[in-house]
């Protein structure tokens, strides 16, 4: 993740006053950081990653960070299978670093997880600059595709599209 890319996500955090954040795809737990950082100091981040190495390497960094054991709740497993279980408008703010195929299921279950008010963030939206590219895809890039359509068509999002890192997708939910 790109140091803007980080910032942004610490921004979009805290213009929101997140006190609860999901995250799909823990990762490294880089972004996770970030979003932490962006929080309100009382703020829980609940991150589903099918990787429980990755979620071990994570928790490990947010604790280098300072981060109290209290503020994460690590839950392992696909998302579209965790998701499901979170509570309905429980969230100020779901980030999406998963599975680029599973896109607009995270849309439809982030819609669901969201308050009104609350933002929706999808990492990695131009592809390595393959979104915009003619020719032929791979079907990881007709599904960004398919996700960004879906986004600006909504009636129920305002999306803007930041040219931070590999792109970031927000939407604001009505």
């Amino acid at each position: 993740m790109s140091p803007g890319t980080g910032a942004a996500l610490r921004l979009l955090a805290a213009t929101v006053d997140a006190k609860a954040v999901a995250e799909i795809g823990t990762g490294t737990g880089v972004s996770g950081i970030h979003l932490l950082r962006g929080m309100r100091p009382d703020g829980v981040l609940t991150t589903v990653d099918p990787e429980p190495e990755h979620q071990q390497f994570a928790r490990q960094a947010f604790r280098a960070c300072g981060f109290a054991s209290n503020r994460a709740r690590f839950i392992p497993g696909r998302a579209l299978d965790v998701l499901p279980r979170l509570a309905d408008a429980g969230y100020d703010l779901v980030f999406c670093d998963g599975d680029r195929l599973e896109s607009l299921e995270y849309l439809a279950e982030s819609l669901r997880l969201l308050r009104p008010g609350g933002l929706v963030v999808f990492e990695g939206v131009f592809a390595n600059g393959r979104t915009v590219d003619s020719g032929p895809q791979p079907t990881e890039v007709i599904r960004i595709r398919e996700l960004l359509r879906a986004v600006r068509e909504s009636q129920d999002l305002v999306p803007s599209l930041l040219p931070v890192g590999d792109g970031l997708l927000c939407a604001v939910k009505r």
